[in-house]
């Protein structure tokens, strides 16, 4: 009888985390603020458009309506062939239903990205942008120089304390991945300023896995880029800061953020849900 338990106790505890998983439901209010996130994604390769077609099969139920990218937005060329294989092909269908993207650069990326009109850059390598009860920034991670911290500064000042505050780049300050690991001179710049002024989630990119990293200074710190890209393997299991990780497959996320909270759920090239949850503003991550 001991036996019997004991092994019921063992399969409830394998399977609650997949149950949970299933749970998860968007509220997907009217007024809502909808978004994908994707990552290191332009190699025009397989991977890169089963994820995509995964992502149209995923705004069937979840409608977002734009998508923040994490840079490496196009490995290799750049010429107009490159631009239309490695990114107009794989999400034609995103583009054709509407959704706007908005990049941020990657170390692979070239100059031409900015003034590339479908990146919504508008020739700018940093900018920000507002929807409904959310404020953007996209940074250029590549050159911090003083000018870009001096805007930050003053954006970050600027955006109304009603305002969610999303940054959004490609080098991670936190990672748990072996193949670089976090862009820890960058942190001492950025990490100061956002606890400064209260921004509440930062997104990046560069690793080729998903990671969700325990709240550094209050700031929740996710990092997505093996929307094209896996480095397979790649995450530290022993890692202290890491609260949930992904490294088997490509991936994107979906978030929804209606008033002071925040829906977010990671799904696999396949379709499995591999991490998702909320964030309170004023309280602690759930799930």
């Amino acid at each position: 009888m001991k036996c019997r338990v004991l092994i019921l106790a063992m399969l409830l505890a394998v399977l609650a985390p997949l149950q949970h998983a299933g749970q998860f439901r968007f509220p997907i209010q009217h007024d809502s603020v909808r978004f994908a996130v994707i990552g290191d994604m332009g190699t025009g390769k397989r991977p890169q458009y089963q994820t995509a077609e995964e992502m149209v099969r995923a705004r069937q139920s979840f409608p977002f309506q734009f998508v923040i990218t994490l840079g490496d937005n196009i490995y290799g060329g750049h010429s107009s062939r490159d631009f239309e294989r490695k990114f107009e092909l794989p999400y034609k269908p995103l583009l054709d239903a509407g959704v706007k993207f908005y990049a941020s650069l990657g170390n692979h990326d070239g100059p031409i990205e900015r003034s590339y009109k479908l990146f919504g850059m508008k020739g700018a390598n940093y900018y920000a942008f507002t929807k409904g009860n959310v404020r953007f920034l996209a940074l250029d991670s590549n050159y911090m120089d003083p000018k870009q911290l001096s805007w930050l500064r003053s954006q970050l000042q600027d955006a109304p304390k009603s305002d969610w505050k999303i940054c959004f780049f490609h080098h991670p300050l936190y990672s748990s991945a072996k193949k670089h690991g976090p862009a820890t001179d960058l942190r001492l710049l950025l990490q100061p300023l956002f606890e400064q002024y209260k921004v509440n989630v930062v997104f990046s990119g560069h690793e080729h896995v998903y990671e969700r990293v325990k709240p550094q200074g209050g700031i929740y710190y996710f990092i997505e880029g093996a929307s094209g890209q896996l480095r397979y393997g790649n995450l530290k299991k022993n890692s202290s800061i890491m609260a949930k990780g992904f490294d088997t497959d490509n991936s994107f996320m979906l978030v929804e953020i209606t008033g002071d909270t925040m829906y977010f759920q990671t799904i696999s090239r396949a379709g499995e849900t591999v991490d998702s949850g909320t964030i309170q503003r004023s309280g602690p991550l759930l799930h």
